[in-house]
C-alpha cells in the first residue's frame, strides 16, 4: 500500500513540458512561462483585446505564434453613397482604400434614415413607406407607413431580432415632443405627446442612439432627452450641454455634430470647418460631458445620420476619426487624428455647408465580396 501511494505521488509530480519530462527533483525555479501548454495559451489569448494580444506577442516568438494564430481584428464599416440619379450605389472601404458598387433598383426614390448591424432603415416620400433593407442579402422587411417629415429615426437591433424597437420624436412645443415607435410586424406605430421639465427643441439636426436599453436624443443645441421603451418615459436630463469651441458659432455649424454609443458609453463629437474635432463622453453618474484627450485606441466614424465607435482595428486607423467624406476621386477619406491633432490628407478640414446630410451612411461591410460588381 505504502509502495502504491509513494509511486502515485511521483507521477503526479512529474509535469510533461515540450516533450521534456520534468520531475519534482528538478528546482520549481526552471519552470517559466515558456513551459505553459500551446492550449492553455490560446485560450487566454484568445480573451485579450487586440491591443494586449499584440503586447504579449513580443515576449518569445512561440508567444508570437500563438497569439497570431488566435488574433481577431474588427473590420471598419464601409462608406455607402446615395445616388441622386440612378440604382449604382457606390461602397467605400477606408481601410483598404477600395470602392465596390451595388445595383440596387429596389431604392429608387428612398431617403436614408439609419443604419445599424448591417441593416438600412429608408423612407420613400412619395408613398409614406418605411422598411429595413439588408443591401447585401437583398432582404426587405416593411414596416406601417408614417408620414416622416424631417424627423430623424433610429432603431435599437437588427430587424430580425425580437428587440428591435424603431423611434422617432417629432417637435410639438418647447416642451412637448410626439414620440412614435413602432417594431417588425406591427400594424401601426404608437405616437404619444410627452411633456418635460426643461425645454428641447427637436429637430431634423437631432443625433440619436440607442443604449444601455433607452434611446438617447441630442437636440439641436446639446440637450440630452431620454425614452424609456419599456416604462414609456420621456425625460430631459439636467445635463449641460457639451462645451462648443471657440468660434464653433458660424455658417452650418449644427451640421458638425455626431453622436454615437459603444459599450454602454455615448461619445459627441464636435467640428465645424477649420475647428479641430472636439471629443466629449457622457459621465452617466456624474451629469457631465468630459472631455476626452484621447480615444484609447477606438475609431470613430461620424455621419450626419448615425456614427460608429470600433475598437480592435489594425494600423493606424486606431485613435482616428473618420467623417463620411473621402477626396482624392475616392483614394482617400478624409480622417482627423487625435494622437497629431491633425486632418489628413493635410489641410483637408470638412466643410459641413457642402455636404448632403442624407447622401451617405457608414455600414457595415459584407461577409462575401462576390456580390459586388
Amino acid at each position: 500500500m505504502v509502495g502504491r501511494r509513494r509511486k502515485k505521488l511521483k507521477s503526479l509530480a512529474e509535469t510533461v513540458t515540450g516533450g521534456k519530462t520534468l520531475s519534482r527533483t528538478e528546482p520549481h525555479g526552471k519552470q517559466t512561462h515558456f513551459d505553459i501548454p500551446t492550449e492553455l495559451l490560446e485560450l487566454i489569448f484568445s480573451r485579450l483585446t487586440l491591443r494586449d494580444n499584440i503586447r504579449v506577442s513580443a515576449v518569445c516568438k512561440r508567444w508570437l505564434d500563438v497569439s497570431i494564430s488566435v488574433r481577431v481584428a474588427n473590420k471598419s464599416p464601409w462608406l455607402m453613397f446615395f445616388p441622386k440619379f440612378g440604382n449604382l450605389y457606390e461602397l467605400y472601404d477606408p481601410c483598404q482604400r477600395k470602392t465596390y458598387w451595388l445595383e440596387l433598383p429596389e431604392l429608387q426614390g428612398c431617403r436614408i434614415c439609419y443604419a445599424k448591424d448591417g441593416w438600412l432603415l429608408l423612407y420613400k416620400p412619395r408613398t409614406l413607406s418605411v422598411f429595413f433593407f439588408c443591401p447585401y442579402t437583398r432582404e426587405l422587411i416593411d414596416l406601417p407607413s408614417l408620414e416622416l417629415t424631417y424627423q430623424i429615426v433610429a432603431f435599437s437591433a437588427a430587424p430580425t431580432s425580437d428587440s428591435c424597437i424603431t423611434f422617432t420624436i417629432k417637435h410639438i412645443s418647447p416642451t412637448v415632443v410626439a414620440v412614435s415607435t413602432c417594431h417588425p410586424g406591427a400594424i401601426a406605430w404608437t405616437t404619444s405627446n410627452y411633456q418635460s421639465r426643461l425645454p428641447f427643441v427637436s429637430s431634423i439636426w437631432n443625433k440619436l442612439v440607442f443604449c444601455n436599453g433607452l434611446f438617447y436624443c441630442l437636440s439641436l443645441t446639446g440637450w440630452l432627452g431620454v425614452y424609456d421603451h419599456d416604462k414609456s418615459s420621456w425625460t430631459v436630463q439636467s445635463v449641460p450641454p457639451p462645451k462648443c469651441p471657440e468660434n464653433f458659432f458660424v455658417k452650418n455649424w449644427w451640421k458638425g455634430k455626431f453622436m454615437a454609443e459603444h459599450s454602454g458609453e455615448i461619445f459627441v463629437v464636435y467640428t465645424c470647418s477649420a475647428v479641430n474635432p472636439v471629443i466629449y463622453k457622457l459621465d452617466q453618474r456624474n451629469k457631465l460631458w468630459v472631455e476626452l484627450e484621447t480615444l484609447d485606441g477606438m475609431t470613430v466614424f461620424a455621419n450626419f445620420l448615425s456614427s460608429h465607435v470600433r475598437t480592435d482595428l489594425l494600423g493606424s486607423m486606431r485613435n482616428n476619426v473618420f467623417f463620411s467624406k473621402v477626396r482624392f476621386y475616392g483614394k482617400r477619406c478624409i480622417s482627423y487624428s487625435v494622437d497629431n491633432g491633425r486632418y489628413y490628407p493635410r489641410k483637408q478640414c470638412y466643410d459641413w455647408g457642402d455636404q448632403d446630410p442624407f447622401g451617405s451612411i457608414w455600414v457595415e461591410p459584407p461577409e462575401d465580396l462576390s456580390i459586388f460588381l
